[in-house]
């Protein structure tokens, strides 16, 4: 048990520390800071990866100097890996592991956040907005350093105002959009970490054959006329569901990709690097959403009616 510990716990901080020291790569790595608690809540019990929380969270506490909003993101990651875990064991269906996961992560960080925001006296909306500010200044600063012309420094200067505007509605989608994305890499990655070490993982089928919910096209085209046609707030509301259904389309394009993948029988060496250049190219990102969206009306991959499920 203590090995265990020792090992989760380091393995979690090494993640920790570059993903909140390495700028850029920073987030790529906190993706799978949940990946050694579900790892060891499977491995060695509930109790092993509660101590592997408690400590991580008290580690990241002393290094972050305090509970920021940085601080608890990450803390609310290994939420992320705990609940996974657990629902692991309940061998529940894909979208259920996915959506309670996603629901655990999200109000935890409501409740927390409601109780700073009361706390420091500043209101919710202040406080959001004060941290977004902070962090496109921290942004810009890293531009500088990285020798981005004078001229477009100063176009971002003079829109600052306008892009923490947007950035601020937009909050809702991004903290659904990035919790879906960890929840998802940390379930493909940790499944397939388990069933190479021989540990219970949950049989959710083969995943290059899953498909959105065909219900959801509707509320991508309801969006899509709520940014032509509305006001101000309701283009707002729109904007927030279409970027929640990208990431829902991503994972619909990723299963189709990796079916071909499949029928080619790539290497995994290439599928990886495949894989990879998706991640870091918007173009080939979009591409992939495009694919899953318009699936529903083409069936790439020739499936049958409900075969998915």
């Amino acid at each position: 048990m203590a090995k265990d510990i020792a090992t989760g716990l380091g393995l979690t901080l090494i993640v920790f520390l570059i993903a909140a020291q390495v700028p850029l790569f920073g987030f790529f790595a906190a993706v799978f800071l949940p990946l050694p608690t579900l790892f060891y809540r499977i491995k060695a019990g509930r109790q092993t990866a509660a101590i592997i929380s408690a400590a991580a969270a008290a580690a990241f506490l002393a290094l972050g100097g305090g509970l920021s909003p940085d601080v608890f993101f990450f803390i609310d990651l290994l939420v992320v890996g705990w609940v996974l875990g657990e629902l692991f064991q309940q061998h529940m269906s894909i979208e259920r592991t996915v959506i309670y996961t996603v629901l655990a992560a999200l109000g935890l960080g409501a409740v927390v956040l409601g109780m700073a925001a009361g706390v420091s006296g500043q209101g919710f909306g202040a406080m959001v907005g004060g941290y977004v500010s902070r962090n496109l200044e921290t942004t810009l600063n890293l531009y500088r350093s990285m020798g981005m012309p004078e001229d477009n420094i100063r176009l971002i200067t003079e829109a600052l105002d306008r892009i923490q505007y947007v950035l601020v509605r937009l909050l809702p989608a991004m903290a659904v959009t990035t919790i879906l994305v960890v929840v998802w890499a940390n379930l493909i990655l940790g499944r397939a970490i388990l069933g190479r070490r021989g540990l219970p993982a949950p049989d959710f089928g083969p995943l290059s054959r899953w498909k959105a919910p065909e219900m959801l096209v509707w509320v991508a085209i309801g969006s899509a006329l709520l940014l032509l046609v509305s006001p101000l707030p309701l283009k707002l509301i729109g904007a927030n569901a279409a970027l929640v259904l990208m990431a829902i389309y991503f994972f619909q394009g990723i299963a189709i990709v990796g079916h071909f993948f499949e029928r080619k029988a790539l290497p995994r060496p290439m599928r990886i690097f495949l894989y990879s250049l998706i991640a870091i190219q918007q173009i080939l990102l979009l591409l992939v959403i495009v694919l899953g969206f318009f699936d529903l009306w083409f069936n790439f991959r020739r499936l049958e009616p409900e075969a998915h499920r």
